[in-house]
């Protein structure tokens, strides 16, 4: 229920006008925990447009996209958030970006071969 009051807020001070990078993120962050990685992505790509080098944003671009049923394009947007990461010196980012990278590579490999 807070949840769904808080996505309200911040939808609504999209609707106001004031559009950023970090709102973007925030809204990706409330749809994807609530189970809705397609609108989560919607947002997160706005937020990276917005902000290329927001390496957070391209972390959970990555999650939704996998979790919107394109692992492919997850693998994708890793490897770019990866690069953005490395090349901002965020070096926590890029490591578990890197993490991810490797998980959904391996069951992506594994989902071919059955």
């Amino acid at each position: 229920m807070a949840n769904e009051a808080l996505r309200q807020r911040l939808e609504n001070t999209l609707k106001s006008g004031q559009d950023s990078a970090l709102l973007r993120f925030a809204l990706g962050n409330e749809f994807l925990q609530a189970g809705d990685p397609a609108r989560a992505r919607h947002h997160l790509v706005a937020a990276v447009a917005q902000q290329p080098d927001y390496s957070a944003a391209w972390k959970l671009l990555g999650q939704a996209t996998a979790a919107a049923g394109d692992p492919d394009e997850a693998l994708n947007v890793y490897r770019q958030g990866i690069d953005v990461a490395e090349a901002k010196g965020d070096v926590q980012a890029a490591k578990e970006m890197r993490v991810f990278l490797k998980r959904l590579a391996k069951q992506t490999q594994a989902g071919e071969s059955t």
